[in-house]
This record gives C-alpha cells, structure tokens and sequence, in this order.
C-alpha cells in the first residue's frame, strides 16, 4: 500500500518526496453519468488528487431527510476516483463557502437557537451527527482500507471569514477534528485553509491565491495583484476580503510545507464584478507559486459545473440569504481549465505543461528552496524590473521569470546574464530578450543520460521510457532553445518542441509511453485512448506507434513520429431557427439530430441571461462579452427553448473587463445562436 505523508518542506510518497497537482471538482454539482469522462479529463491534464466540497446543503436541505443520491452520491464518487486511480482529499466543512446558499448550511441550521461556527453544545453536536452521515457514506473507501481517500479538510477559512479568533478559534478547529477522526475519519492528512488569518487548530494549513477578486466591492479595475510577484509571502490577503474579519498568518510557515490548495483555476463572476482571466493569468500564476517554493499546486475550482435544484429554495449565493455577492442560481462555471458542460480550455492545457513537468521532475524540485534574487519588497505595483527566482539543491535547479502582470504592461529586457552559487562552483546562465507577458522557467544542470544540460533556453515537458536505453526528454522553447549539453550523445534523447506543440502535447501510456501532438481533448480510458473534439488537425505521434486512429488516414513516418492526417470534413454549423418573441426574449428551435457532446453557442448583449425549457430554468449566464456555451446534453432533447435576456440596472455599478459600447450597455439583445457539434474517435490499444 502506498505510504502518505510529509515533512516541513514537502509532501512525501512511499517516504519520497512528492510534487502532485490537485484539482477540484464538486460531484454534486456534476451529472453523475459524466463523472468517469471528467475524472479521466482531468488526470490526462495533469491532476494527481481530486479535491472536493461535501456540501451540508446540497445532502440534508431538510432536517434529518438525507440525499446521497444521483449526482449527490459521494460514495460513487469516491469509487470512481479510485477506478481512475485518483486519491482523493474531501473538504467536508461543516461550513464550506463554495458560492453556495449560506456557505453550505441548511436553512433549518441557521433558524437554530446555538451559534454556528461556535463551540456551542448545539453546533458541535449537530456538526458530530453530520461527520458521523457522511463518514457512513465512505466507510471502507479510506486509505487504510485501500480506498481513494487520503485526507480530509476541517472547516474552510475559519477566523478569516467568520468564526472564532485566538485560541478559542484553534480550539474550535481540534474539537472538529477529534469529532472527525471519532467518527471514523483516520487518515493520512488533515488539512485546514491557512491564509488570511484563518485558524489552523494544529492541521496542516493550505494556501490560496485567485489573479483577481470577483468578491471585491470595488466595480473598478484592481491594482496590481501579488500573486505575480515571488516572494516568501505565502499569504494572498485578497482571498475572502469581502468576509475578512483578520489578517495576517496564525502559524510559522517554517514549520509546515508551503501547500496551495485554492489557486484559480478561473474566477467565478458576480454580480457586481465580472473579470475575465486569460490562460497566461492563470498559468504565470501557478508558475510564480513554483518559483516561490510551493511544493503543492492545488486548483479551486480545476472543473466548472452547475448548482443542483434545491427542494425548497435554490442554492447559490445571494444577497438575499445574507451573502455579500449574487450569483447565478444555476452556473458554477468558474471559467475554470475544465467549464461547466466539460469544454476544455486554454488554460487547461497551460496548467498541463507544469503538471507534466512535475509528473516526471517534481520529486527533485520539492528538494530545492526558493531563492530570490531581489532584495526589494515584493511590489506588484512595480512594472519595471525583472522578476526571477531560483530553486536549485546545491547541484542543479531551475531559473524562474515573470514578466506577466494581469491587465498591466510589464516593461522589456535586453538579455542578461546570471550568477549562481552552487556548492561547488559558480555558473553563468544567460537569460534571453523578455517581453512584456513572457513567463517561464529554465534548467541548469538538469541530468540527462549521459550527462547534464548545462543551461538551457527551454523548459522541460517531460520524460519518456524512462526504463529504455532509447529515453527521451522533451523541452520546448518559444525561440531557439541554446541547449549546451554536457555530452554530446544526449542531443539524440532530445525532443525538442515549440511551445505551440507542448501546449497540445499529451502524454500516453499504452505498451510504452507515447507523446500524441493534438489540437483536440485527448484522455485515456482503460485501454481505450478518447479523442475528442473538431478532429479536423494532424496527430502526431512519438515514438511511431503501431496502432491506428480511426478517422485518421497514417502518413509518412518522419524522424520517429508517426503522422495521421484527418479524413474527417469540416464541421458544419448547424443551424437553429431564432424567432423573437419580445424584448429580450426569443425561442430557439434545434434540429432533432444534434450530437450529445454539441454545445449551443450563444452571442448576446445584456446583463444575464436565462435558458428555459416549457418555463422551467435549465442554463444560466452573467456576461462577461464572451459566448455563452450550453451543452446539449443538458437540454433534455428539447426543440425549443427560451432564451431570455435582461438589461443591465442603471441604478448599479458593475465592473466589466471587456467593457460594452454606450449604444449597447444598457441592450438586450441576441447576437447569434449556432450548434457547434463535437465528434469523438476511440484507440484501442
């Protein structure tokens, strides 16, 4: 059995270190059908552990009337992690946030005469009878019992947003976790959220960090945000500032790892503030944590999704039930690398080029501190100089750089060199032209077969055939990669890549490892390797396989890769017959044969829209100025829908990255409504 745990630097894995990659999706909010197909998305990007709230809500919106069912089943969630052999890390609250109707509580909880969040007889008691249901619904799926679950999350931002401060808060956080581990819950790990104040009750303490701040009560663009800047500052204070009742770190980060789990994936828009993050947003982010010494990327949220129908009311955060934001009753889409109806992102596959990386090299660099090559306080606000990092074990490491600051310009560089200390020498790396928006990260020393990669200007992706005399490295470069190899026997175990290329690279274990070049979605399944997409472009594959591509018409071998050309024609639009009805209001009618893996594309002007189905709500969408996406499958079969439009309220103020035209701020008005049909193709191995 596999052995979990950790030191003060980072995690460990059968007593090695270990540099996984979380991302968390919530069940309940995911049809149950499509469970497997995300799972299995999501480790081809890279995902080592699932994360995930078990909301109190969503399973016991009536007192002592429990749902563990359909999608609200967690135990079949939990086996079907273990089916894709992904461990799994529960974040059970009692309170979680989550964008949820009174962060995850009942109604019925919140009209009951004890405080909540307190270490009132009332809550802890409660709080116990809830542990005790949901450790039932695991029971036998821990780890000690060979099942997919290694930790669990005490609670969510506790004295940060809410609940006690001091020492009657860390009292608060052990009571929940001697409640848990009495009912049941006897695990590898004990996490608890640790920024902005929040109390950690002796668990280990996670970090966060989101590019920008959709719960922010300014409508106006935000200063320059400290998650682009290295620093050994592990705490974002803008987590939560709409909720922030302290700030600051309760515990010595010495002493515990430096752990993410809540870096956005994507931002979830209000109401009132509607950012828009870029792939390069999300992934310079995540590329700054590595350079700063994070030993664990764990993304909030990593899958979109959708707020199940309450039976008594609806289920997101509102105004209404005290929350400071409003926010879709239905979309949970967070504009999140995997969104709501499963389409895959850009920022999907940025996240997938660390996440193979740490897959292959992770457990070396958890090794290496970060060092800073600034004595500067950390400033966002600061444009103009370069931002580096190293982390390096006294042997070998990598140069860390960022040039990219969300919705600001960063000034160019010439290039430059550096000077390394080592513990036995001093290296010169040279360092290439940057331009405003550049980030990436470089090797030196960086052992190969023979010998080492002296310096490089390129990036490792990952390793292949690790156990052949014929392995391979792959890096990619956006220029010329200025590889100066120790050995020169090591040039031929070199696959060089354009950075274009790694983006779509993925890769495949089949009777070896494979590297597949893919514009489309690519994930295995068992023995089955799942194309999925337009698949209209070229694959190339490395080493040339001997299986075939259905779909696919096999070209000349070239340099070892093996080439299929599409025989696939262009897809074509289908079409839909729009009628408005009024203002704002307009029925859309589908051609009967649409495919299931199809998403209606909707162009419109206006504040939020609604998808309705004979007038009940099925699909719903704040604007960003980006096209609204609707999976098929979600629409029941339905000919016609009505799609409703409302105006913006001149009465409020809302921020909105991608601002509209004075003719159009105040419109509601579709712009265009097109199918966009998916085909998939299936290798079997």
């Amino acid at each position: 059995m596999t052995e979990y745990g950790y030191t003060n630097e980072y995690l460990t894995r059968n007593g090695k270190p270990w540099l996984p990659v979380m991302g968390e999706i919530h069940y309940s909010r995911y049809p149950k059908k499509d469970w497997e197909q995300e799972l299995r998305k999501m480790a081809a990007g890279g995902i080592g552990i699932v994360s995930t709230y078990v909301i109190w809500i969503h399973h016991e919106e009536v007192e002592g009337c429990y749902d563990f069912e359909g999608q609200k089943d967690l135990r079949s969630f939990a086996q079907t992690c273990a089916k894709c052999n992904l461990p799994l890390l529960l974040r059970i609250g009692p309170w979680c946030h989550g964008e949820v109707r009174n962060g995850g509580f009942p109604d019925w909880l919140m009209k009951k005469p004890f405080a909540l969040r307190a270490n009132s007889d009332g809550y802890l008691a409660a709080a116990h009878i809830y542990y005790q249901e949901v450790f039932s619904r695991v029971e036998g799926l821990l780890h000690k019992d060979g099942g997919p679950i290694i930790g669990i999350q005490i609670e969510n931002e506790y004295g940060h947003a809410g609940g006690l401060c001091g020492e009657e808060g860390e009292v608060h956080m052990r009571n929940l976790t001697e409640i848990a581990k009495q009912v049941g819950f006897d695990l590898p790990y004990y996490t608890a959220t640790g920024w902005g104040g929040a109390v950690i009750g002796d668990l280990l303490p996670v970090m966060g960090g989101y590019c920008d701040a959709p719960w922010d009560r300014s409508t106006k663009k935000l200063p320059p945000n400290v998650n682009y800047v290295f620093t050994h500052e592990r705490n974002d204070s803008n987590i939560g500032s709409d909720r922030r009742i302290f700030d600051g770190l309760t515990f010595d980060p010495q002493k515990y790892p430096f752990l993410t789990a809540e870096l956005g994936g994507g931002l979830q828009v209000t109401k009132h503030r509607r950012p828009v993050p870029s792939a390069a947003d999300i992934a310079a982010m995540s590329l700054v944590k590595l350079g700063c010494g994070a030993n664990l990327l764990g993304y909030y949220m990593y899958h979109g999704g959708t707020n199940p129908k309450g039976k008594l009311t609806t289920l997101q955060e509102s105004k209404l039930t005290g929350s400071p934001n409003d926010l879709p009753i239905l979309s949970y889409d967070f504009q999140a690398p995997i969104r709501e109806y499963g389409q895959i992102t850009s920022a999907y596959r940025e996240i997938k080029l660390l996440a193979m990386f740490l897959a292959d090299f992770g457990e070396k660099l958890c090794a290496m501190p970060a060092y800073l090559l600034s004595d500067k306080k950390a400033d966002p606000s600061n444009l103009e100089d370069l931002r580096m990092s190293i982390r390096h074990d006294g042997r070998s490491g990598y140069v860390f750089i960022n040039n990219h600051q969300r919705l600001y310009e960063m000034a160019a560089h010439p290039s430059t060199q550096i000077d390394i200390q080592l513990d036995c020498e001093t290296i010169t790396v040279s360092i290439p032209p940057i331009k405003n928006d550049d980030f990436f990260f470089m090797p030196f020393h960086f052992p190969l077969r023979h010998g080492r990669l002296l310096t490089a200007h390129a990036t490792p992706l990952c390793r292949l055939n690790a156990e052949n005399t014929d392995e391979k490295w792959a890096l990619y470069a956006q220029g010329e990669p200025a590889l100066r190899l120790e050995d020169e026997k090591d040039r031929k175990h070199v696959i060089m890549l354009t950075k274009e290329q790694a983006l779509n690279a993925w890769k495949v274990k089949a009777d070896q490892e494979y590297l597949v070049i893919c514009y489309d979605a690519v994930w295995q399944s068992e023995d089955l390797l799942m194309i999925q997409g337009n698949l209209t472009d070229d694959i190339r594959i490395y080493p040339a396989p001997s299986f075939q591509i259905p779909q696919y018409e096999r070209g000349a071998d070239h340099n070892g890769w093996a080439v299929f050309h599409s025989l696939v024609q262009q897809n074509e639009e289908s079409r839909v017959r729009v009628t408005q009805e009024a203002d704002g209001k307009y029925t859309i009618c589908l051609e009967q044969r649409l495919p299931a893996d199809g998403l209606l594309e909707i162009a419109y002007v206006g504040d939020s829209a609604e998808v309705k189905i004979d007038g009940e709500l099925v699909a719903d969408d704040f604007y960003t100025g980006a096209t609204w996406e609707v999976g098929l499958d979600r629409l029941k079969g339905a000919a016609c829908l009505q799609l409703i439009i409302h105006a913006f309220d001149k009465e409020h103020e809302v921020y909105l990255q991608n601002p509209l035209s004075l003719e159009d701020r105040y419109a509601a008005k579709l712009i265009e409504a097109k199918v966009r049909p998916m085909r998939r193709t299936e290798v079997r191995f």
